[in-house]
């Protein structure tokens, strides 16, 4: 029997991290529409995606690829949320909990990744 994607937690975390954005930008100006809206969201989905493709890989090599590319993602969504505050798109308030939330996804991203560098994923996925 299989596992499920849903019940790893940094899956978890990265998941919410997307509804989280979908909320936020719902917000953002019309004309941004497919503009800083759409990349935001492509880079927020791609975390917690890349970790579920990533995660039925069988070789270390590629299950490390989808990760990287994961981490990516993730680090082009701090930018965005970086930007968004300074745009003025979002509340400091809303800033400093974004960025907390995609900290913490990153933190748990890395002990992954670590986890599969150990060959500790066999226990996991």
């Amino acid at each position: 029997m299989g596992y499920d994607i849903r019940n790893i937690f940094v899956f978890q975390k990265a998941h919410q991290f997307v509804l989280d954005v979908y909320r936020c930008t719902r917000d953002f100006p019309e004309f941004e529409k497919y503009g800083l809206s759409s990349q935001f969201q492509r880079a927020a989905v791609s975390i917690p995606a890349n970790i579920a493709e990533g995660s039925k890989k069988i070789s270390k090599a590629d299950k490390l690829r989808f990760m990287n590319i994961s981490q990516d993602s993730l680090e082009e969504c701090r930018y965005y949320i970086l930007l968004s505050k300074d745009l003025k798109y979002v509340s400091e308030e809303s800033y400093y909990s974004m960025t907390a939330e995609i900290e913490e996804v990153s933190k748990l991203l890395n002990a992954f990744v670590q986890g599969i560098i150990n060959h500790n994923y066999s226990n996991v996925l």
